[in-house]
């Protein structure tokens, strides 16, 4: 690599980064999420259109990013929600997807139209927790039951095809992958074991004391967690993203058993990543989207557009009847059909595989950029439009309080 070339790439990705807070404050109408201009400045900047930059440069630091993205995912997943109703709705929901998108593709490559059937078909059954927790977040909608129930369904929808991705869409043998799969858990655990060492006050107080300082102890492990399962996922041939999703995990049990300051580490993740890394993988996505077959075939990409919602979004609508309002269940249509990192993945898999045409690859990260730009929206705009009861912030119906303290029921009865 030309390492003039490769700062001239940052320079221009660093830009559209720089400059994508600007063009979301200053259009007109609904927020749209930064991550649509971070895609939309990538393929403007892209080999595609200007030619200001190329991939190859700068692929290292997206796959840091695309690690960041699916660690801050993982650390967010509680694993006791996935034993609980949300987990069990969730994964339920899931498998209804899943059975659907069998069909759907089989229907599909019979009539010819697509060749890669396991990549077209899991794309439809993802969604993108990482991508959706800052849209999400920002806009109040993971608070109280509604969000378990959401990141629940958005951990389940990343995590199953994940794993499938790394046993049955590897070069090596299902059972050879199914044992590295397995391997590679084993070390996240022994990983999660690691913070036993902090009981040591020698160690305990070399963390604690330089977790806020020049030292930033708790960062840079986070760092070393996360490269360390990055390199261990793509030793084994797996997807880099399961070892990113794991070390999420593994990471969140380290902060709740060495009792660390949490506000503060997430504060420094999101800094690191959204400040840095995760802005670069998306504009380096947006770079790949091949305009040119996208033009040719354009009614490809709207097809697995709709597909999205059908498959992975309108099973919300039956899974969470009864515990969900149906705008909330309205909400979490929308919300699951919206997905984008996976897409990247699996379209790069297929193509990898020689199998994947062009067009069908661009298609599905195409539509998986329209679900980010249009999905959130409109489950936010619900979010918006409808009023909160008190369930929605938590507050438990009771019991009305009786007592001398006790505010009287009708204030007009005391005045008699």
């Amino acid at each position: 690599m030309d390492l003039n070339r490769g700062l001239e790439d940052l320079v221009a990705v660093a830009l559209v980064a720089a400059l994508a807070p600007l063009v979301v404050a200053v259009l007109p109408g609904p927020r749209i999420p930064q991550v649509v201009v971070f895609l939309f400045g990538g393929i403007l900047i892209g080999p595609h259109v200007l030619g200001l930059a190329e991939t190859s440069n700068i692929q290292l630091l997206s796959n840091i990013g695309l690690g960041f993205l699916f660690l801050l995912a993982g650390y967010e997943l509680d694993p006791l929600l996935l034993r609980q109703r949300p987990g069990q709705l969730a994964i339920t929901g899931w498998l209804i997807s899943a059975v659907i998108a069998t069909g759907v593709v089989a229907g599909l490559a019979a009539a010819g139209y697509v060749k890669d059937y396991v990549p077209v078909g899991l794309a439809l059954t993802t969604t993108a927790l990482g991508t959706l927790l800052p849209i999400l977040r920002d806009n109040d909608m993971l608070a109280a039951r509604f969000g378990q129930y959401v990141e629940s369904a958005g951990a389940v929808g990343e995590l199953f095809p994940i794993l499938i991705i790394a046993v049955f869409l590897t070069q090596r043998g299902h059972f050879v992958a199914l044992a590295s799969v397995a391997l590679v858990g084993v070390i996240a655990l022994i990983l999660a074991a690691a913070p036993a060492l902090a009981h040591n006050s020698t160690v305990s107080g070399i963390i604690r004391e330089g977790q806020d300082a020049t030292g930033q102890t708790t960062l840079r492990w986070t760092v070393v967690l996360l490269f360390v399962l990055l390199a261990i996922a793509s030793r084994f041939g797996l997807d880099v993203v399961l070892g990113a999703m794991l070390a999420g995990m593994v990471l969140r049990r380290w902060t709740r058993r060495m009792d660390l300051d949490t506000t503060s580490l997430e504060h420094k993740f999101d800094t690191v990543g959204y400040g840095i890394f995760i802005p670069i993988f998306f504009i380096t996505s947006g770079m790949t989207l091949d305009l040119k077959a996208l033009s040719q075939d354009p009614l490809r990409l709207l097809l697995f557009f709709g597909l999205l919602l059908i498959v992975r979004g309108l099973p919300s609508l039956l899974v969470y009847r009864r515990a969900l309002r149906p705008r909330q269940r309205l909400e979490m249509t929308f919300i699951t059909a919206t997905t984008m990192p996976l897409l990247i993945a699996l379209a790069e898999i297929g193509q990898r595989d020689g199998v994947m045409l062009p067009a069908t690859a661009a298609a599905l990260i195409g539509a998986g950029v329209l679900s980010v730009l249009i999905y959130p929206l409109i489950a936010v705009g619900l979010h918006r439009a409808g009023p909160l009861t008190p369930a929605d912030v938590g507050i438990t119906p009771h019991e009305p309080a009786t007592g001398p303290d006790a505010p009287p029921d009708n204030p007009g009865n005391q005045a008699r």
